[in-house]
């Protein structure tokens, strides 16, 4: 677990201290983009806590979530129709999802090792 805590705080600094300008036309395609990786990315991290993590399912998501969601901005700008926010709802959606998730497990886990330490292994 403290690989993905590592890894999102090298992410951000990286980001942070890299001068990086993003032309306008690419913004939307940037979006869904960074929203399905942070929806594989926190869908992989609450698969890891709960002890089902499949790689070959994480990479999958990864690339299709990320290509679906590329597709339909590219689609939507050719019809002039906002495509992009059907991508956009459904990973915020999922990545609300899975940080519920994540902080469920995480607060049942800290309750279980409390509970070991004060004698009370059932709860």
């Amino acid at each position: 677990m403290w690989y993905f805590a590592i890894a999102l705080v090298f992410g951000v600094l990286v980001g942070a201290l890299m001068p990086l300008s993003i032309p306008l036309i690419w913004a939307r395609y940037l979006a869904v983009a960074l929203l399905a990786a942070m929806d594989a990315a926190f869908g992989g991290l609450s698969a890891a806590l709960d002890d089902r993590f499949d790689f070959s399912v994480f990479a999958s998501g990864f690339f299709v979530n990320g290509i679906l969601a590329a597709g339909l901005t590219y689609v939507g700008d050719r019809l002039g129709v906002e495509l992009y926010y059907a991508a956009l709802f459904a990973f915020g959606y999922r990545i609300f999802q899975n940080l519920g998730a994540i902080r469920r497990q995480i607060l049942d886990q800290w309750r279980k090792r409390r509970a070991a330490r004060q004698g009370n292994p059932g709860v």
